[in-house]
């Protein structure tokens, strides 16, 4: 009796390891597996953007996300890429790495 509860023991924290390192194989570092922006931001916030990230569509989402890190608070904003300011600053990134 003893020996089957330390069996049965024994295969549930087997399956709980082999669960968890798999869920860990599938969300390596840099690889979302689902759309990062929920929210848009729409009203020129330019200048107090310090870097730009731009994701392209891909199988995990359909939308073009364009992620800023702002200045001061370092946090993340997704921008809506059909605002017209949104384009003018992907196009001047865009011809700057042309140089």
């Amino acid at each position: 009796m003893m020996i089957s509860r330390v069996l049965v023991a024994s295969i549930v924290v087997l399956l709980a390891f082999l669960a968890v390192s798999e869920a860990m194989s599938l969300r390596s570092p840099g690889v979302e597996l689902h759309c990062r922006c929920i929210q848009t931001e729409s009203q020129p916030i330019g200048r107090h953007i310090e870097k730009v990230e731009l994701i392209p569509a891909n199988s995990h989402c359909e939308e073009t996300e364009i992620i800023a890190t702002l200045k001061k608070t370092g946090k993340e904003v997704c921008l809506d890429p059909e605002a017209p300011w949104v384009k003018r600053v992907i196009n001047k990134i865009l011809s700057n790495r042309r140089r």
